[in-house]
C-alpha cells in the first residue's frame, strides 16, 4: 500500500468518513482551498491544475489496491471539482480587493452547486463518469466543477443587479 498516495486520494483520510464520502470530502477541500488562496488567485488556480495529475496517480494506485474502478473513499476527485467551482470566488476577491471568505455567499453556492451537479451527472458529467477508469474518476468532478463555477458567477451576477 503506497501512504502517499491514499491519504492524496481520500484527502487526508476525509474520504473515509461514512456516510457520503464525497460531501465529506467536499467539505475537506474547502479550508484546504482556503489555505491555498491566501497565497493568491494564481497559485490557487496553479494548485487547481496540479490537483488533476496528482488525482490521476493517486487514483490509480487506490484503484490498482482495491479493484474497484471508483472506490467511495477517493476524494480527490471531489477537491478538484469544487477548487473548479471556488475559482471564480478567488479571482473575484482579488479583483476586488477583499478577502475570499468576505465572498462567503460564493463559497456555500460552490459547494451547493458542485454537489447537486456531483450527483446529478447531467449531460458531460455522466458521460465522463461512465468512463471506468481514474480519467472518469476525475473528469466528471472536473466538469461538475466547470458547471458549479459558471452557476457561482451567474449567482453572483444577479446578486450585484
Amino acid at each position: 500500500m503506497n501512504r502517499a498516495a491514499h491519504l492524496v486520494a481520500t484527502v487526508l483520510g476525509s474520504g473515509n468518513l461514512k456516510p457520503a464520502s464525497g460531501t465529506w470530502g467536499t467539505l475537506a477541500a474547502l479550508p484546504l482551498g482556503w489555505v491555498v488562496m491566501q497565497a493568491g488567485p494564481l497559485v490557487f488556480t496553479l494548485a487547481t491544475i496540479a490537483a488533476l495529475p496528482l488525482g490521476l496517480w493517486a487514483t490509480r494506485v487506490v484503484v490498482a489496491d482495491s479493484g474497484d474502478h471508483d472506490p467511495s473513499k477517493v476524494v480527490i476527485d471531489e477537491l478538484l471539482g469544487v477548487w473548479i467551482a471556488l475559482l471564480p470566488i478567488a479571482w473575484g476577491a482579488a479583483s476586488a480587493g477583499v478577502t475570499a471568505e468576505r465572498l462567503w455567499p460564493g463559497w456555500i453556492a460552490a459547494f451547493l452547486l458542485f454537489r447537486l451537479f456531483d450527483i446529478w451527472k447531467p449531460g458531460p458529467v455522466g458521460w465522463m463518469d461512465r468512463r471506468g477508469d481514474a480519467w472518469g474518476v476525475m473528469l466528471d468532478d472536473a466538469v461538475a466543477g466547470v458547471f458549479a463555477a459558471v452557476g457561482v458567477i451567474a449567482l453572483a451576477g444577479l446578486a450585484h443587479l
